[in-house]
């Protein structure tokens, strides 16, 4: 039996211990009624451990299990839970990291009194994963207690920072750092709150006579990602690089790159098309380009290793065929 339900926001003090332990007593009176000794868990808090109204009820209905678990044999799991983020999660309630992302999704001010408060997180599918572990028989546990092996530590002032970098990152088009696995979690959930009508934003695209280019991500740690497209007939490219890379990979239309190394004059080209899906290396000191062959707009998505800095372009222009 997962044990979820539990009292927070009452009218009174005295729902704390009719909600969180008189409800327990009653779950538990109810097994023993029908001699069922099947294995409880309970959703405790971590201030169980505090001296507060709500603290005391938790800590009262985590002592009923135990004695439970004595007198009957059942198995007993009792987690005192930190803060519990993640989507689904309702704003304006229990859950600061909510509230955050449901206001700042929408451009709401958010209230902040000490922003070196420091938070202990758990993500909600790490907690569903531990009490799979929990349901199989096998509960991650720490002496009396068990836990969610996978704990973060952030402050408010950093939980904001980071909500507001994801709010921006739809005009500086940066990824939050993957690697980072808290940041990673973050994102997800701040994601779940954008309203329907948020869920798609604009880009810039950079157009001429030739086709057009739109940068679509950048990140410092992974270079940028972009969507370039081509006009039948023409030729773009027609430069060089030192030390940047691309990659090619045509999803639409059809047509050739060709690859000169500088210093050389021998020619290599590579046929492309939507119908052989296949990327295209663009290695440092090859002058390349691509051209469009087809009768209809050919697209490519393109990867750089580097966002493209217009004081350092690293890009020089020579024709591949002199």
């Amino acid at each position: 039996m997962f044990h979820l339900a539990g009292v927070n926001r009452p009218q009174n003090d005295d729902e704390f211990i009719e909600g969180n332990f008189g409800f327990t007593s009653h779950i538990l009176n109810t097994l023993k009624k029908h001699n069922n000794r099947c294995p409880v868990m309970l959703s405790s808090s971590t201030q169980a451990a505090l001296d507060n109204p709500y603290g005391k009820s938790k800590r009262m209905g985590e002592q009923l299990l135990f004695d439970y678990g004595k007198q009957t044999g059942a198995l007993t799991f009792v987690y005192r839970f930190p803060n519990v983020f993640g989507k689904w999660s309702r704003p304006n309630y229990n859950s600061v990291v909510a509230t955050f992302c449901h206001n700042i999704a929408r451009d709401l001010p958010i209230k902040i009194n000490d922003p070196d408060t420091q938070l202990k997180l758990v993500y909600i599918d790490d907690v569903v994963e531990e009490l799979v572990r929990a349901l199989a028989g096998g509960p991650t546990k720490d002496g009396d207690y068990c836990t969610v092996p996978v704990v973060y530590s952030a402050t408010l002032g950093r939980i904001a920072e980071l909500l507001y970098s994801f709010r921006h990152s739809r005009k500086t088009l940066a990824v939050p750092d993957m690697s980072d696995m808290f940041e990673k979690k973050l994102y997800s959930t701040y994601l779940s709150f954008l309203p329907p009508d948020g869920f798609s934003y604009p880009l810039k695209a950079n157009c001429d006579e030739r086709g057009s280019f739109t940068e679509i991500l950048k990140t410092p740690e992974r270079g940028q990602f972009s969507v370039n497209i081509t006009k039948p007939g023409v030729t773009k490219g027609n430069h060089w690089h030192n030390t940047k890379n691309e990659k090619f990979l045509v999803v639409s239309g059809q047509g050739v790159i060709k690859f000169r190394r500088i210093g050389s004059d021998e020619v290599f080209s590579i046929n492309v098309s939507k119908d052989d899906m296949r990327v295209v290396d663009i290695p440092p000191g090859f002058t390349h380009s691509i051209t469009n062959t087809g009768d209809s707009d050919l697209v490519t998505f393109m990867w750089a290793n580097e966002i493209f800095d217009s004081d350092n372009p690293d890009t020089y222009y020579e024709e591949v065929i002199a």
